[in-house]
């Protein structure tokens, strides 16, 4: 079916949303979500549309043990508008739809259509056969069916872009469901992702951010540990990308060509983001994780050795089934020395199905809760003396949409830093657009931002900022009801902003 015919089989007009939770993997499959339905004919709802559209897809996460409870809330919500609106669809994808299958059309029989995380590909065709045959439609593949990255995408950020190099997850973490419900890691073809980057660099992308549940691992498949390092040089080859990132690796798989290859290579910027999850060595071994405090530490050594001026971010858990207030003080001792730039600090929670869930020693609420504050407290006092050490110097940085808040109310912009830092600027005088360059000089910092309130020392217009302005363009020139805006839950927002997994899992 090509197409035009595809744009048929819907109504001119047909509107849908999609709600995303958890991860980036969630985001980016999301925005393939999208890139089907539109390639099917539907429209992208307002962004207010609150669930009044024609289809409503739910992207879920399972890694929270409240996941269920919060999707069955919505779906309740929905209910009532569903009863009054003929015609009206909803589908439930992603990780919690993989783990519950019929289980949610038994407990929300208005639902049409559950898809798993293997056959998101599914989704057009499954709307139309449970609105011909008016009865649900309940897929869910075992195993991928197609890398998702041949799919349409309808990308939400016309000057950064997600790039998938694997999916799934070899580990077997005791905290974490994501192997279960993404299956096995399966690695693209280096041919395959270069290609994409250079498709997306023609379009006028300048970042990309490279994007696995384990993405260091990357090239187990073919028995090749440093194919993440070739990686990361070939991108460095590819003219017109100016940012590389990537997420999330793992301490286990973080050697040191992956080190050197960052370090060497121009456009690899210096930022990482690695979950350590506890500091404790009998903790990690009851997490499963396969590295233990001084082989962590010793990554961060070599990486600042490389890159002395690498902002490094993490994930952590606090109140592990079993922890003790010494291992929770080891924790506390690696956020020490590590001097992390963020944290993402996650209160335990079990996740169903999971070997920790079912583990002796669980750990009291208000303790965890105590630990928690804690750590909150001594990582903000780390990240505000590490931002402080930024007043004074000049950065080069990536204008941004949608990441300054208030910017309308303080007549500035804001953008990234090339090791993620969010800085709010001066407006200039001259049009500054999205995915355009500005250096500037910082003036304050914040814990979590930097300000330079001087003017901008220089503006340099890019292919990025032209692409962004001819989206929008565009966008403008569209029927009322497509949005080709850019929703700032969908751009990949570099990190420590943006979750580190989502779920910290990696």
């Amino acid at each position: 079916m090509t197409s035009s015919d595809r744009s048929q089989a819907v109504d001119v007009n047909r509107t849908y949303e999609v709600r995303t939770y958890g991860c980036q993997m969630n985001v980016h499959d999301s925005e393939r979500l999208s890139g089907l339905l539109e390639d099917a004919g539907y429209v992208r709802a307002p962004k207010d549309a609150d669930g009044d559209a024609d289809v409503v897809v739910f992207n879920t996460c399972a890694v929270r043990e409240n996941a269920d409870n919060r999707l069955y809330g919505n779906l309740g919500r929905l209910a009532p508008m569903k009863s009054k609106r003929p015609g009206m669809q909803i589908a439930v994808g992603g990780c919690l739809a993989q783990k519950d299958r019929d289980t949610i059309v038994e407990k929300a029989p208005w639902v049409d259509v559950v898809f798993g995380t293997h056959n998101i590909g599914k989704l057009p065709v499954l709307l139309e056969r449970a609105r011909v045959q008016e009865e649900a439609q309940v897929e869910i593949a075992e195993s991928l069916e197609a890398f998702p990255s041949t799919l349409p995408t309808r990308r939400e950020s016309a000057y950064a872009a997600w790039v998938s190099i694997s999916v799934g997850c070899n580990n077997t973490c005791t905290f974490c469901i994501v192997p279960a419900l993404r299956g096995k890691e399966k690695d693209r073809r280096s041919g395959d992702i270069l290609a994409e980057i250079e498709a997306l660099v023609g379009e006028g992308v300048s970042e990309i951010t490279l994007l696995g549940q384990n993405v260091n691992a990357y090239g187990s498949d073919i028995g090749d540990r440093e194919a993440f390092s070739k990686l990361l040089r070939a991108c460095g080859r590819i003219e017109g990308l100016e940012r590389v990132r990537f997420t999330s690796p793992h301490p286990r798989d973080f050697t040191d060509d992956v080190i050197a290859a960052m370090a060497e290579t121009p456009n690899v910027m210096p930022q990482l983001h690695m979950p350590l999850q506890s500091g404790s060595d009998p903790i990690l071994k009851a997490m499963r994780r396969s590295y233990r405090q001084d082989r962590f530490l010793g990554i961060i050594e070599k990486v600042r050795a490389a890159m002395p001026d690498a902002a490094i971010s993490t994930d952590i858990i606090v109140g592990f089934p079993g922890e003790t207030e010494e291992d929770f003080e080891q924790t506390m001792h690696v956020v020490r020395e590590a001097r992390f730039t963020g944290a993402f600090t996650f209160q335990y929670s079990k996740r169903p199905g999971t070997p920790a869930a079912t583990m002796e020693g669980q750990i009291p609420k208000e303790v965890v809760q105590e630990r928690y504050m804690r750590l909150s407290a001594l990582q903000e006092e780390i990240s505000w003396d590490e931002n402080k050490k930024q007043v004074g110097r000049t950065l080069e940085l990536m204008v941004a949409e949608g990441e300054g808040r208030k910017d309308g109310a303080t007549h500035r912009l804001s953008g990234r830093a090339p090791d993620s830092r969010l800085v709010h600027f001066t407006k200039p005088d001259v049009d500054v657009r999205p995915g355009d360059v500005v250096t500037v000089e910082i003036t304050y910092a914040a814990p979590h931002h930097l300000l330079a309130e001087g003017a901008v020392l220089n503006v340099r217009r890019t292919r990025a900022g032209d692409a962004w302005e001819k989206r929008n363009a565009e966008a403008a020139a569209k029927p009322a009801g497509v949005m080709l805006g850019l929703p700032k839950i969908g751009a990949p927002a570099p990190l420590p902003v943006a979750a580190g997994s989502g779920c910290g899992c990696d």
